[in-house]
């Protein structure tokens, strides 16, 4: 029997923690237990990654690999070198890598049994092949994992579900598709899956419905992920959330929200990715073009762009926004040639899905420089992509194309009864700024045909639209349904709270000082340095950490192991697709490897040494970033609520705020 004072204690202490959720407290007390010697590599992996702890979690997977291996279990071994290959999948775009580590288990798995692991190894190389543009590859792997799946572990099966439906649909039968699609969800409703493969069938649903714009399906679903999140989700599910959310935000005209959505999306990722941090940053990007800023947009998709990620079509409609017609046509030409292999999830390479954004970019900018033939090209082909996978919204895109053909060849007549089909179209699907951009160009139409009234009406409409879109601020909080206040209230050593009604008393720390300062200002941003200034009853606090030097190497050396270990497997990933004269392949692996390279070059200088993060606000980011999802954690603890809340309405980084939930008051007696 273990000592209930010492490292049984610690274990009791640690999955108790984990049962509710409060994973930085699991983690810590894993830690302690594992000087036992008693705690199984899977629980510790498990919380790691919840934790927000990527590189320990692969660490401890690869770690068990090799001594499965090295004591003859082959298949545990293969088991440990899939779930290495599956996190790498999820969380690090880095395709190669995952091809290495599914030879390991490839090679240890008996190829005529069934097991979990067998299953697991399916679901993996569907995406991985799925997710470099072999479809075909992709097609049979989905149907094994479906099978040995419903044999061996339901959670395995009904990813692979989500994989056949999305395959499907990319075959053009879209009816099929969806009706897969919607089996696939059920089974993530069910709560027979644990959390992490619930979480990965719905973000995988709701990617498919967004790549196909079926945006009223996508939003719905992306209501039932949020519903889930808010009480189970774990890892960067959280983060990939809030994006899919932003994305429909920003479809709904309300970029305000879907800035704030973004950017929480991209505190919350940080731990988890890094190269596809490039996805919420284009998002970010796109909203940032609809509200105008055209400085900000172009910052975050040069940013998605140095991470490995794709910012087309978005960085060239900067380029056509800031009036350089010509530099835009160029880049929008270059992606269209030649795209890059970013292993999107919403937009898969080599597929017509990825091309449909692409081409509708390329008719406005084509249009624009009166280039007829490459626009009449980009509109035949956008029309058979709508035609093909029967979106309403590729649709209403298409309608637009061609309207923008026939007014720069002179067809005002054409061109202003396909605008008007094209605002009746986005109108009904829900998107303002499609429709308002519509508006305008048949306001166009109407003043080549010298329709001025009209021209008027509909210029005027869009301007409005734009205008509040750019303009409109975060939505207003309601008023509470229960006349007591939200309190928050520092009493000695303990903070008194009411929420909604519900009352609660948590004892005093850092994080809740800040939080005392965010929520008595909603809407206000905090630079961390204040925070930190503000805790410190030194006034020279500041000036201190100012003066403290730098925050320490851009990669600590745990990273910078694991960046060359995946070095090396892309060496080897490369070396084998020369083998097999597999030029797609290889260059997957190369565009990955620059990447990688890349990001060692930015932490280590000359001589080898780190360069270190010499901003002391990077200092001040990570221990006030650290000391509120502490104190929101223990507020979940104690009134799951209200720490749902503040998950969603404080955002943090080098400035912090708090923007409120409309549902909730933002005001708080403070």
């Amino acid at each position: 029997m273990t000592d209930a004072t010492g490292d049984g204690a610690a274990q009791e202490r640690a999955r108790d923690a984990a049962a509710r959720g409060a994973w930085a407290d699991a983690y810590d007390a894993y830690l302690e237990a594992r000087k036992t010697g008693e705690l199984g590599p899977e629980e510790l992996a498990a919380v790691a990654y919840a934790a927000g702890h990527l590189d320990v979690a692969i660490e401890t997977w690869e770690r068990l690999h090799g001594e499965l291996a090295g004591l003859g279990d082959a298949n545990g071994a293969a088991g440990a070198a899939v779930r290495v290959a599956m996190h790498l999948l999820l969380d690090t775009a880095l395709m190669a890598p995952v091809r290495g580590w599914l030879r390991r288990a490839e090679h240890l798995l008996d190829p005529v049994s069934e097991t979990p692991a067998h299953a697991w190894f399916a679901v993996v190389r569907t995406f991985e092949r799925l997710l470099s543009g072999d479809l075909d590859e992709a097609r049979d792997w989905a149907g094994r994992a479906v099978e040995t799946g419903s044999h061996t572990d339901p959670a395995a099966a009904a990813i692979g579900r989500v994989a056949q439906a999305r395959l499907v649909i990319l075959d053009g039968d879209i009816e099929r598709g969806l009706e897969l699609l919607d089996d696939a969800g059920a089974a993530a409703m069910s709560g027979d899956l644990d959390p992490l493969s619930t979480g990965v069938v719905y973000c995988e649903l709701v990617c498919a419905l967004q790549g196909l714009a079926q945006y009223d399906l996508a939003e719905q679903w992306t209501e039932a992920m949020e519903r889930w999140a808010r009480t189970n989700a774990i890892g960067s599910l959280h983060g990939r959330c809030r994006v899919h959310r932003a994305e429909i935000l920003r479809l709904r005209g309300q970029c305000a929200n879907a800035e704030q959505q973004v950017l929480l999306a991209c505190d919350e990722l940080r731990p988890y990715v890094r190269r596809e941090l490039g996805w919420p940053l284009t998002e970010l990007g796109r909203i940032r073009l609809r509200r105008g800023d055209l400085t900000g947009a172009e910052e975050a998709l040069l940013a998605a762009h140095r991470l490995g990620w794709d910012p087309e079509p978005g960085l060239s409609l900067v380029r056509l926004a800031d009036g350089d017609a010509d530099t835009a046509a160029a880049t929008i030409r270059e992606a269209l040639t030649r795209p890059l292999p970013v292993p999107s999830k919403e937009l898969p390479p080599t597929t017509e899905l990825r091309r449909a954004p692409l081409l509708d970019a390329q008719v406005k900018i084509a249009s624009t420089r009166l280039d007829l033939e490459t626009a009449r090209a980009a509109a035949r082909e956008l029309d058979d992509v709508a035609v093909r996978f029967a979106s309403n919204a590729l649709a209403a895109s298409a309608l637009r194309a061609r309207g923008e053909v026939l007014l720069a060849e002179g067809d005002a007549a054409g061109a202003s009864a396909l605008f008007a089909d094209a605002v009746r179209a986005w109108s009904e699907i829900g998107a303002p700024f499609e429709t308002a951009e519509c508006r305008l160009r048949l306001a166009d139409a109407h003043h080549d045909l010298g329709r001025t009234q009209a021209e008027t009406l509909e210029r005027e409409a869009a301007r409005a639209e734009l205008e509040r879109i750019a303009t409109a601020p975060a939505d207003a909080p309601s008023q509470p349904a229960t006349t007591e206040p939200n309190t928050f209230v520092r009493e000695a050593d303990y903070w008194r709270i009411v929420f909604d009604g519900r009352r609660v008393t948590v004892r005093d720390s850092k994080g809740m000082h800040h939080l005392a300062r965010l929520l008595a200002a909603p809407g206000r941003e905090f630079h961390v340095l204040d925070l930190v200034a503000a805790d410190s009853d030194d006034p020279s606090a500041t000036g201190r950490l100012l003066r403290s030097g730098d925050a320490g190497p851009l990669l600590d050396d745990r990273a910078k192991q694991m960046y060359r270990r995946r070095l090396a497997e892309i060496d080897d990933d490369i070396e084998e697709a020369q083998v097999a004269g597999d030029m797609t392949r290889q260059a997957q692996a190369e565009f990955e490897r620059d990447f990688l390279i890349n990001e060692l070059a930015r932490a280590v200088g000359l001589g080898g040494r780190d360069r270190r993060a010499g901003a002391a606000s990077e200092r001040a980011r990570a221990a006030v970033t650290q000391a509120l999802r502490k104190a929101i954690g223990r507020l979940r603890d104690t009134c799951p609520p209200l720490g749902d809340h503040l998950d969603r309405t404080i955002r943090t980084g080098a400035f912090c705020a708090y923007f409120p939930d409309p549902r909730f008051p933002s005001t708080w007696f403070t």
